[in-house]
């Protein structure tokens, strides 16, 4: 039973992806890197691949691509691979949070209780 609003018919996908379940980079891909768009859409572009670089205008999460395309995940990542391959796209995975240095958290929490 296909899910109303999605067209993910496998000859549909294979066209995508020009047969190719997996491309070398994919892997770079998990659900949370961030892509950034670095150039345009071109005329003749293949309408995903542009639909892509509309979307990454600022940072945005794989899954968040994925969605918005309303694509698998695995076939986005073979798209996201073919535009990093290009140079049109940047990637990069969000960094953990800093945790502030202890000394200072102690500081402040002194300065704190003398108001």
């Amino acid at each position: 039973m296909s899910r109303p609003g999605r067209d993910d018919a496998p000859d549909r996908l294979y066209t995508l992806t020009g047969g190719r379940s997996r491309s070398g980079d994919d892997s770079r891909f998990d659900l949370v890197t961030l892509v950034v768009a670095e150039c345009d859409p071109v005329p003749g572009m293949q309408s995903e691949h542009a639909a892509i670089l509309r979307l990454c205008d600022r940072p945005t999460a794989v899954v968040e691509i994925a969605a918005e395309l309303r694509l698998p995940v695995s076939i986005t990542r073979i798209l996201l691979a073919d535009l990093l391959a290009a140079g049109r796209i940047s990637a990069r995975h969000p960094r953990k949070a800093a945790l502030p240095d202890p000394d200072i958290l102690e500081q402040v929490l002194v300065g704190l209780r003398n108001l």
